[in-house]
């Protein structure tokens, strides 16, 4: 089981996650300095539900953006 939308192919991502130290210039410090890099990810809201597809209900995993832009018809 993937954590992938069967409407629009929307999946996990992949970014960094920045560790910061210092005050920022528009509160009276020097600035805000990256002290670090890691890798992390960014996962799709993934949500099983039935569809009522020709005549027939049928689970799928869709994602939130869909379920709310109504690009299917939920049962």
């Amino acid at each position: 089981m993937s954590r992938v939308c069967e409407i629009c192919g929307k999946g996990t991502s992949f970014g960094k996650k920045y560790a910061r130290r210092g005050l920022a210039k528009y509160l009276g410090g020097v600035g805000k300095k990256i002290t670090g890099k890691t890798h992390r990810t960014f996962k799709s809201n993934i949500q099983g539900v039935k569809v009522l597809m020709e005549g027939t209900a049928t689970r799928m995993r869709v994602c939130t953006k869909c379920l709310r832009s109504q690009r299917i018809t939920k049962r």
